[in-house]
């Protein structure tokens, strides 16, 4: 694929830390939630391999934060998923699906409850803030809603709790998976949550103060190397191999929860009161048609052109969502949604590429 120029504009928005990335050498962007996201600095198999072994500091600010305060706002955010917050704890964050009248797929967020009157959605890549501003009007809701200026960085890798300790002590490694505190660097203060877009464990830094965010940026590369420490960004390959989804790419508005794996956090034997709820009873009653699954691809290298699933006799049995070469693998991974019938471990499948029959397997998450 050909790499082209993206021209920065107030539609697509650089970030606080864009000028150090470009300083260490970013090689490519893409653009999510009007954003420019860093994608690679080196190549995808160096930063594949780094990042299971060290650790890296993404700037992932695009994962623009929507803030719902106010004397409904519990009921707006509750409105807005199928998970039930009822019970929901304040310096917890909640990976939770949003949905709309259909049950389809609107953003798979993780929210924050930072008081019992103030909550922050971090979004995918979608506009989460028209959906809550468009529920709030229509139900006449007392809430302040607007996107929060906070730019985060992701540092992610085994190496990440060292390095973390050493820059905001001993108290940080206490912190556990999904939950969220604020920790002091030189008399800033940062809300750190347990999290990230990765399976090698890390931190997520919500930084509201730029000054602040550029100072910790700077003092983690300047202690950086003892730990191999590298500027990066998501890794595919490595977030599909763990059945880390990507909203947008691996699935869309008109999936429902059920499709996509999220049954867990479909609570419909509750008295919570939420968009789609009647619909999502209906799908669960009649049961679902596909899935999501992981796959892996007999070939290095493939364009998401072609993306039917075949089975034996060329009949189509899925669609392949997102796909990446796996350095572990030494094939393409990706990720499919796929027929009912053929959602089963170790499934054979081909697929059609400029007329070459590949062949492929399907396999549960994480892909092993």
């Amino acid at each position: 694929m050909k790499n082209f120029f993206i021209s920065k504009s107030r539609r697509v928005r650089s970030t606080p830390f864009t000028s150090r990335i470009e300083e260490q050498g970013v090689k490519s962007y893409t653009v999510y939630n009007h954003m420019l996201l860093p994608i690679t600095f080196s190549s995808v198999e160096e930063e594949y391999l780094h990042l299971k072994k060290d650790v890296q500091v993404w700037d992932v600010s695009v994962q623009r934060e929507i803030e719902i305060s106010g004397k409904d706002s519990h009921r707006l955010v509750q409105l807005m998923t199928c998970r039930d917050l009822s019970n929901s704890k304040i310096g917890s964050c909640y990976y939770a699906p949003l949905v709309d009248v259909n049950g389809g797929i609107i953003n798979d967020p993780l929210i924050y409850k930072l008081s019992d009157d103030k909550w922050r959605v971090c979004i995918a890549d979608s506009d989460v803030l028209l959906f809550a501003k468009g529920i709030a009007g229509s139900k006449g809701l007392n809430v302040d809603i607007f996107e929060a200026d906070i730019n985060t960085l992701a540092i992610q890798g085994p190496k990440s709790f060292k390095l973390m300790e050493e820059v905001f002590g001993k108290e940080i490694t206490k912190l556990k998976f999904f939950k969220f505190d604020f920790f002091n660097f030189k008399n800033n203060k940062y809300l750190i949550s347990r999290s990230g877009f990765s399976k090698q464990g890390g931190y997520e830094v919500h930084i509201d103060n730029i000054d602040a965010g550029l100072l910790l940026y700077d003092h983690l590369f300047n202690i950086g190397n003892k730990y191999n420490l590298k500027p990066g960004a998501p890794n595919h390959a490595e977030r599909i191999e763990g059945g880390l989804l990507s909203y947008g790419s691996d699935m869309l508005i008109n999936d429902n929860p059920f499709e996509c794996g999220f049954e867990n956090s479909v609570h419909l034997d509750t008295n919570i009161e939420f968009l789609g709820k009647e619909s999502l009873k209906k799908i669960k009653t009649k049961g679902i048609n596909k899935k999501l699954m992981g796959v892996k691809i007999d070939t290095k290298e493939l364009g998401l052109t072609d993306v039917q699933l075949l089975d034996t006799n060329n009949n189509i049995i899925g669609e392949l969502r997102s796909a990446a070469f796996s350095p572990s693998f030494k094939k393409i991974v990706g990720i499919a949604m796929v027929n009912k019938d053929f959602c089963k471990n170790y499934q054979k499948f081909n697929m059609k590429i400029k007329d070459n029959l590949i062949t492929g397997s399907i396999y549960n998450f994480p892909i092993l």
